[in-house]
């Protein structure tokens, strides 16, 4: 689940950030139109498998030095081709990311695992996880209390289970700079698709949509923006999207995630990050887990940099970023849920990034409360491929107006007071959106939670195929 997403390693990365030069400003400004409009069906649903296997420290370390050494700039837009006997086993899915009409059987679905098993194509520790993942998958589709779900967790799981079997066939390799793959299998519709029916929509919010509206009008003007949110599960890169798709497409689908190692190096997450634009960094938490492998993570995430830099050179970019360098994880005690601290070097180097960049750059404060549907463990693992759990839950997001560095460094000449100031009024204004969220989804209040600075909706409930929700999800999966 790429972005979906392990630690957001970006901290790590951007504290690295020395100062430089001067930059030149772009000559044109890129078109700025949607990839490909998504389609207005909600009901092709899937959502993140998780595998909880145990990798061995040699299998760990060439697949992180394959990672660090790769520099053929932005990875190619084609993904490999599905091999013949994935093909046989797990019948056709549709390159879009859909599920096609005709799916296995539960009992077919497994039978076809324990054949692969014995053709040792797939370690026995990975299928029995595998098989963990569909029965969490089956039980949050079946709470969500959808007619269709039992179809919903074999059309998405076949398909989830032939991409993530590809991964151990013909392992994908991650470049620093990654481009959603879109075609000949569209990986990104893949991952909106799984995750969708793990959330309640009658039950999530979308806070200051005219926020998001100014965002989009900045970057078809050219402008950068940069959002610093925090961070609450692997699903979020979805989650964003799927409450904008209906109202910002642009922004949906040109977010560049700043992800960390693990979620391109897990089998089970890579078919989701294979979706999502990424910067792919080392995560501060875990650069350090293998001593003799910490230098080359450091130099893969140099590498990152410079590849940001040339993205805000071209303008017209939207990079999402956890300055906590990780989820969020809830308090040891009271066992409530919050935003975790942010790295203050995080912030002020993602800002100075923009204002070298020669193009007009923004901050945008955004939070995040999607904890429940894939939780993350208690306590930050180092081994890949965690035991994950999956939910049906509601969901939201909400941004804040743009936040200028200019009202902090103003008659103030302890730049690290001034730093520390800047990076502070970023997380307490994430704090006060994600507890407007949590009264709403959570507290019960719904709309009514809103507030002088936060204004809820649910514009999925307003669109045109809002009111055909029903309609579009019986003759889906009834094969109408």
């Amino acid at each position: 689940m790429a972005a979906f997403w392990s630690a957001a390693g970006g901290s790590a990365a951007v504290s690295c950030l020395k100062s430089g030069g001067t930059v030149k400003s772009v000559a044109e400004v890129p078109n700025l139109r949607p990839l490909r409009r998504q389609r207005q069906v909600v009901v092709a649903y899937k959502s993140c498998p998780h595998l909880n296997f145990s990798c061995n420290n040699n299998n760990i370390k060439l697949k992180i030095k394959a990672m660090a050494e790769h520099k053929g700039g932005a990875e190619q837009v084609l993904a490999r081709p599905r091999k013949a006997a994935v093909a046989e086993a797990h019948g056709s899915d549709n390159n879009d990311g859909t599920p096609s009409r005709t799916c296995l059987s539960e009992e077919e679905l497994f039978l076809s695992m324990k054949k692969k098993i014995e053709a040792k194509r797939l370690p026995a520790s990975a299928a029995a996880a595998m098989e963990d993942v569909y029965r969490n998958y089956q039980n949050a589709v079946f709470e969500s209390g959808n007619p269709n779900a039992n179809e919903i967790v074999l059309s998405n799981m076949a398909i989830a289970f032939d991409r993530i079997l590809l991964q151990f066939e013909d392992p994908f390799t991650f470049s620093n700079y990654h481009r959603a793959i879109r075609e000949p299998f569209d990986y990104y519709m893949f991952g909106q698709n799984y995750i969708r029916p793990l959330i309640d929509f009658r039950n999530s919010y979308v806070g200051n949509l005219s926020v998001f509206h100014e965002m989009e009008k900045l970057l078809m003007q050219g402008h950068n923006i940069v959002l610093i949110s925090n961070h609450q599960s692997e699903a979020d890169p979805a989650v964003i999207a799927l409450m904008l798709e209906t109202t910002n497409p642009l922004i949906a689908e040109r977010i560049t995630y700043v992800a960390g190692d693990r979620v391109v190096l897990d089998p089970v997450c890579k078919p989701f990050s294979m979706g999502r634009n990424l910067l792919c960094v080392y995560s501060k938490k875990h650069i350090n887990d293998i001593p003799e492998l910490a230098e080359m993570k450091r130099k893969a995430n140099t590498r990152t940099l410079k590849e940001m830099a040339l993205l805000l050179r071209k303008g017209s970019q939207l990079i999402w970023i956890a300055p906590s360098g990780g989820r969020d994880r809830p308090h040891p005690v009271s066992k409530d849920w919050f935003p975790a601290p942010f790295d203050d070097s995080s912030a002020d180097n993602m800002r100075r990034l923009l204002e070298n960049s020669g193009v007009p750059g923004h901050i945008y404060p955004l939070a995040l409360l999607s904890h429940d549907i894939m939780p993350p463990p208690l306590e930050v693992e180092k081994e890949i491929g965690e035991k994950r759990k999956i939910g049906f839950h509601g969901v939201g997001i909400s941004a804040a107006p743009e936040i200028r560095f200019t009202g902090f460094s103003a008659g103030l000449e302890n730049q690290e007071k001034v730093k520390e100031d800047f990076s502070k009024a970023i997380y307490d204004t994430v704090v006060m959106h994600y507890n407007v969220l949590k009264s709403a989804i959570y507290g019960g209040k719904g709309v009514d939670a809103s507030s002088s600075f936060v204004s809820l909706c649910q514009p999925w409930m307003h669109s045109s195929a809002a009111s055909n929700f029903e309609k579009l999800s019986d003759s889906f999966h009834l094969g109408h």
